[in-house]
């Protein structure tokens, strides 16, 4: 059940992320005034390990509290606060819950009470009207912070930019926040990095008060020399089937344990991912922006080894095992420069 406030609730901005399930019980949108309208959108613990978000936004408005004493916003914002059950436990999800980032209006999973709770959010954000939308993540693996947007447009770009020049074009998986809130206004995500970097938390703080200021979001184009643009052309999986490990232990799959210095990286035709079992007939499943297997585009068996068999830029390739299951092993990029936007 989704809990609005008009206010910030006693005591809120001194609870950490494991206590929020004790302060507000449920996911909550808040909502604050600002000097302008409409509102900045917010999303924090989309997933409950992913601690930025909340430690970025709760100490912004604690410092705009002691310095002002009151927050004294320059735009309304409406903050949600999401999985705070998981975030009560550490854990992306708990079991038995979906992805809070994959039930948004959009998904394509079977409906559940969470995908009745998030097209609310919508429904409200759109009856208000929204000025932009920020989704803020950690990322599992070794990666450069970046920002994600879901369509190619001027407003989505530099705000994206805001964050970092190295922006990711994607448009799967579905059922996104960003994707959803795309519909109402310019919209990113940010990938602040590893749980608990305090570089990652300033980050996230600095784009939220720079998104806070804005008076308007420029329709221009973007330079070419100020955006490093790629596009996500697939998502790749460990079926539930195969059993997988990191060297030196065992499985059907065994992936090097150096796998995350992949990431953001362009390589080379021939570049070795896992070595399959013998007999095992073991693969990846990569799944493209159509929702088609394509592993045999990416992949092939040599020498007992899964090399690729084109030039690839990994992305979030991760040796955390329970994000692979429940989510992925990582995703494939393309460089995707050419395809920036002209004028509107």
């Amino acid at each position: 059940m989704l809990q609005e406030y008009d206010g910030l609730p006693e005591g809120l901005l001194e609870t950490n992320s494991r206590h929020l399930a004790d302060r507000l019980g449920a996911p909550s949108l808040i909502h604050l005034a600002g000097a302008r309208e409409p509102a900045l959108f917010v999303s924090v613990l989309m997933h409950g390990n992913e601690t930025v978000g909340w430690d970025a936004i709760r100490g912004l408005l604690l410092e705009r509290r002691a310095r002002f004493g009151d927050l004294r916003l320059p735009r309304a914002l409406s903050l949600f606060i999401g999985n705070v059950t998981a975030a009560a436990s550490g854990v992306r999800r708990l079991p038995g819950q979906p992805d809070y980032n994959r039930v948004w209006p959009g998904s394509q999973l079977a409906p559940t009470i969470e995908h009745r709770l998030m097209r609310r959010v919508v429904e409200i954000l759109s009856e208000r009207r929204v000025f932009a939308s920020l989704d803020l993540h950690n990322n599992t693996g070794l990666n450069p912070h970046y920002a994600c947007v879901n369509r190619l447009d001027n407003r989505f770009l530099h705000l994206a930019t805001l964050f970092s020049r190295t922006v990711v074009y994607f448009i799967r998986p579905a059922g996104v926040q960003s994707m959803a809130m795309a519909e109402l206004c310019p919209s990113v995500t940010v990938e602040c990095g590893k749980v608990g970097e305090q570089q990652g938390i300033e980050h996230a703080w600095r784009l939220i008060d720079a998104a806070l200021h804005l008076t308007d979001i420029p329709e221009h184009p973007l330079p070419a020399r100020d955006i490093d643009l790629f596009h996500t052309v697939a998502q790749v999986k460990i079926p539930e089937d195969v059993s997988f490990a990191f060297a030196p232990a065992d499985g059907d799959l065994v992936l090097d344990p150096e796998l995350e210095r992949m990431n953001f990286r362009e390589l080379a035709r021939g570049t070795a991912f896992a070595r399959v079992r013998t007999g095992s007939g073991a693969v990846l499943a990569v799944i493209d922006e159509l929702g088609l297997d394509v592993g045999s585009r990416y992949f092939g068996l040599e020498g007992g080894e899964l090399r690729l068999r084109q030039r690839v830029m990994p992305s979030m390739l991760t040796r955390d095992e329970t994000v692979i299951r429940q989510d992925c092993l990582g995703y494939l990029m393309e460089r995707y420069g050419e395809h920036l936007p002209g004028s509107a």
